[in-house]
Order: structure tokens, then C-alpha cells, then sequence
């Protein structure tokens, strides 16, 4: 009997195929292309530079919502390379594309940090100054409105405090200076402490596949798309590493037919270019 397939059937023949061999934190370098026709050299954002797979268009956001917030993120010119934060580049080619946004100059924004950034820069840049707060490892919580006001954080040892350290400022650059404070005490663990774990069937632009733990590893989905026939979905993931690096749109190592987008039902794990999680491991911030 003949089979047909629909313009969404590169999804079908992948699911339910046995993984390759995986050592759960980093894939060979075999095979690691973008689909040609999905990528818009000119394009300056996420959703300008990367086009929806075919038969797939993308799902509808909220105007001011940190899912379009993640969709336009600003791109560096198509073909640059990652580079860390002292400027060396990085010597696997995992990344599709490079998120214009400074990585610091000390080795502070890895993996969660990325993850972390992202929210607080939305966040920042929507006026949502008390809904920007993040744990330490230890269980502190570093709210950016008590830094905001004044408040400096006080590490000594296993003990943190708020102390009197400066007047208010609401510029940027102490924003930044907050940011690096919580990436230097913040980490997978704390962070997966905060989000809500959430079925895969109903992932969203802002959710977070994470593993907590040393070693651990997240990564953060940046867009969405879904078939117009069948419903299936397909997702779009970016990540900072170690050592601290430029936050990335990452390659689809396992699929480079539909490289850089993710299949929404990739069976038990995912496999990424530098980490395999499970399929259980997604999660949210809190609404």
C-alpha cells in the first residue's frame, strides 16, 4: 500500500529511531549543517533569518511578551564565529547563528546565566523590575529591586546578606553589574529550583530544558513552529557554555535536513550538540 507524505513528514521518519552514540554532554562533529533553505543570510533577527520549515508557519505570540522578545532577538552578521570572553573562539562549530549581546569579560555567563540573562533582560527592558529575581545556589534570593534601591550582597563564605552599598540607580550598567553578581552564585541547580516542570506537549517560546547538578546543562527554546496539517510542533534552541561564551542558536546535530529547528516529538531524549537531556527535563518560569 502507498505511503503518503505530507510536507510535515520529515518529523515522522525520525521519531522512533535509535539514538546515536551519546555520552551525554557533547556529539561528534559529523554531519553538523543548517538546511540551506531555511537561512536568510540577510536576516537580523531570529525570525528574519530563519525561516519555518515547510508545511509549518509560526505560532502566534502576545505583542510585548518575552516569546517575542525571544523571536527578535538581534543576530550578529550571518558566519561569525562564537567567541568566549576573552575573545578566543570557539573551537566547535555547534552554533547556527550568534545572538548580538555581550558575554562580559569574565567567565560568568555559561549556561544558566544565558538562560538568566534572557529573562532579566525582557524583563528589564519591559519595566518588570520586581519580577527580576534569582536564587543563589545556597537558597538567597537576589531580587534586582532591593540592588535597584541601593542594596549591594554581601558574600561571606556560606553566609549572604544585603548590606547599605550605594544610592538608587536604574541605569543599565549597574543592572549589569547585578547580572554578574547572580551568574557568579547562580547555577543549573538553583535554577531548576525555580521553574515549573512542564509536559513536552505543551512547550512554549521561554521554556527551558535543564538538567541541575554539577555537571549540568540548559538550554532555552527561542521559537515555535507548527504544522498546519498534523499540529506537530518544531522549536528553535539556544545556549551559552563553558567557558562563558556568546549566547547561540544551536545546529540540530542529529537532523541537519531540518537543521537548525528541533522536532517537537524527538522520542526519550534530546540530543543537542553539547548535552542530552530528557524528554521529562523541560521546564517554565513561573507565570
Amino acid at each position: 500500500m502507498a505511503v503518503m507524505l505530507t510536507a510535515c513528514s520529515w518529523f515522522l521518519n525520525r521519531v522512533g529511531e535509535p539514538d546515536l552514540p551519546h555520552d551525554g554532554t557533547a556529539s561528534p562533529d559529523v554531519g553538523i549543517r543548517e538546511s540551506p533553505g531555511l537561512i536568510s543570510p540577510q536576516g537580523t533577527t531570529i525570525k528574519d533569518r530563519i525561516m519555518a520549515p515547510e508545511g509549518y508557519e509560526r505560532i502566534d505570540v502576545d505583542r510585548g511578551s518575552f516569546a517575542e522578545y525571544l523571536r527578535n532577538l538581534p543576530l550578529k552578521p550571518h558566519g561569525s564565529k562564537v567567541l568566549y570572553y576573552d575573545g578566543r573562539e570557539k573551537g566547535r562549530d555547534v552554533h547556527m547563528a550568534v545572538i548580538d549581546m555581550d558575554v562580559g569579560d569574565r567567565d560568568l555567563q555559561q549556561c544558566a546565566d544565558a538562560v538568566i540573562r534572557l529573562r532579566a533582560e525582557y524583563l528589564y527592558k519591559t519595566g518588570q523590575y520586581e519580577d527580576i529575581h534569582f536564587n543563589f545556589t545556597n537558597g538567597f534570593n537576589a531580587e534586582y529591586i532591593k540592588w535597584r534601591q541601593g542594596n549591594r550582597i554581601s558574600v561571606n563564605g556560606s553566609s549572604v546578606s544585603w548590606v547599605e552599598g550605594a544610592g538608587y540607580s536604574e541605569g543599565y550598567q549597574s543592572f549589569r553589574k547585578y547580572l554578574d553578581m547572580v551568574f557568579a552564585y547562580a547555577g543549573t541547580l538553583s535554577l531548576a529550583g525555580e521553574l515549573q516542570r512542564i509536559d513536552l506537549s505543551d512547550i512554549r517560546i521561554g521554556d527551558v530544558f535543564i538538567k541541575g547538578g554539577s555537571p549540568g546543562h540548559c538550554v532555552i527554546v527561542i521559537d515555535l513552529a507548527q504544522c498546519r496539517e498534523t499540529g506537530k510542533k518544531a522549536f528553535l534552541l539556544a545556549q551559552s557554555y563553558m567557558p562563558a561564551q556568546d549566547i547561540h542558536v544551536l545546529k540540530n546535530t542529529q537532523d541537519d535536513s531540518i537543521s537548525p529547528w528541533y522536532a517537537g516529538e524527538f522520542g526519550d531524549r534530546l540530543i543537542t550538540p553539547e548535552w542530552t537531556f530528557e524528554r521529562d527535563q523541560l521546564m517554565r518560569f513561573a507565570e
